[in-house]
């Protein structure tokens, strides 16, 4: 079973910024095509820089590891490499190979965070109990959220023996690099100056 966290956030402003920007180049072509042309490009690179910001980074939880797809890169953490899971900053997973945290779970603003219930800010430990949690441990939040997923599958792989002996099978963990998406907005960068440079 695979469970995804993608805060709703980034994926509606990448849509509000791509239809304003498809609105920008329509209104340039009815007066000038060559406004258009200047536009396009620009228009295109702060896209594709909203949708590797805001839209790609995801945390992916599987039956092997949790993977963090971040802006730059993507790294494939296994399970037996986990030793603890942070909130402070952001969803953070510390394991034998280092820390890696994801952007797509950031841990909420101190003035977000006050405006959550009371209720919010608390979680049940038992018998009716309940005890104060930190900011980015608090639901609802993309750290709270993201953290909740990656604990209650960690928490069933411990209670079921599979990490009892953990063992490393690389000496790091997979880190795939994002040079695609690198190349994407170096090409439109240099064509939103070119075209105003011609222009």
């Amino acid at each position: 079973m695979v469970e995804e966290f993608r805060p709703p956030f980034g994926r509606g402003l990448t849509v509000v910024v791509a239809v304003l920007g498809v609105v920008v180049v329509v209104v340039a072509a009815t007066s000038d095509i060559g406004d258009a042309l200047v536009t396009m490009p620009w228009v295109l690179l702060f896209t594709a820089c909203c949708w590797a910001i805001f839209w790609n980074p995801r945390v992916v939880v599987a039956d092997g590891g949790v993977r963090l797809v971040n802006v730059t890169r993507t790294i494939d953490v296994p399970w037996p490499s986990i030793t603890d899971v942070e909130t402070r900053y952001a969803l953070t997973l510390v394991t034998a190979y280092g820390r890696f945290a994801a952007w797509a779970a950031p841990a909420p603003s101190a003035a977000g965070a006050l405006r959550m219930t009371m209720r919010a800010r608390t979680r049940a430990v038992g018998d009716g109990e309940v005890e104060a949690v930190t900011m980015g441990e608090i639901a609802g939040t993309a750290s709270g959220d993201a953290a909740t997923i990656v604990r209650r599958r960690w928490d069933r792989l411990r209670s079921d023996g599979f990490l009892d002996d953990p063992r490393l099978e690389y000496d790091k963990p997979p880190i795939h690099w994002h040079w695609q998406m690198g190349l994407v907005v170096v090409v439109l960068a240099a064509l939103s100056v070119g075209t105003l440079i011609a222009a």
